[in-house]
């Protein structure tokens, strides 16, 4: 396929350098100097809001994989933000052509070293790798739940968001129990919340995870994946402590 001009990632790039602000830039700096930001080492960002973002990437969002992946090279946050975006708005298309959706797919999972950070992984791990999976084996979800990375560890557990809405929850609950004991803050939040986000279509399910695993999970897990029971159930798994 021949790439339009108007498709490139410098075209986007200049594009996204035109609504850059300095007003909010100093908005991100601040937040990551109060310790909320949780990015990595040699993040870079020029100050664009994300709304004004995802709007930019609508209107690119047949872009070439080959000029998405280009974006995914920069070292500025919000460029690999927009290549994540652009990805994430192709597959929530229901014109998705199967070969444009498996050429997302395999670019997101062979270039996860640049979808490194929480934000980049809930925006694209649902609908690229969720929506590719969800009517093929899922192995790979268990290999990435198991992997060193721990960005690629989120992407296993928040893919099943796609599962999950479909009210397929059965790897959601199993990949949580590989992760239930995972050292990262991240990872714990991630998985609370989609327990609770399973337990809506499930709640059995849930009981019966939490009735196994609610006394030795991190407390931050648990709170999360408590959250829509009833207080009387919620103070009766914050109170188990491991025998």
């Amino acid at each position: 396929m021949t790439s339009s001009p108007a498709l490139t990632a410098k075209a986007f790039t200049d594009r996204l350098k035109a609504i850059q602000s300095d007003v909010e830039l100093e908005k991100i700096k601040r937040y990551f100097k109060s310790g909320k930001g949780e990015y990595g080492e040699g993040d870079k960002f020029m100050g664009v809001r994300m709304g004004s973002l995802f709007a930019l990437s609508k209107e690119f969002v047949d872009m070439p994989v080959k000029e998405i992946e280009k974006l995914l090279e920069s070292k500025i946050h919000e460029i690999r933000a927009g290549a994540v975006s652009i990805m994430n708005q192709a597959g929530r298309l229901k014109k998705i052509t199967p070969e444009r959706r498996k050429e997302l797919y395999d670019l997101y999972i062979r270039r996860h070293d640049r979808i490194n950070n929480w934000d980049l992984v809930d925006l694209g791990a649902a609908y690229v790798v969720g929506a590719y999976l969800h009517d093929k084996p899922r192995d790979v979800l268990y290999k990435l739940a198991y992997s060193r990375d721990m960005w690629e560890r989120r992407t296993a557990i928040t893919a099943t968001w796609y599962f999950v809405r479909l009210k397929d929850t059965a790897d959601t609950f199993k990949l949580a129990a590989i992760l239930v004991n995972d050292r990262e803050d991240l990872i714990h939040k991630a998985v609370g919340g989609w327990l609770r986000a399973a337990g809506g279509p499930h709640p059995k399910e849930l009981i019966k995870f939490l009735d196994r695993h609610a006394a030795t999970m991190p407390r931050t897990m648990l709170r999360y994946a408590l959250e829509r029971l009833p207080k009387k159930q919620k103070e009766y798994y914050m109170q188990l402590e491991k025998a």
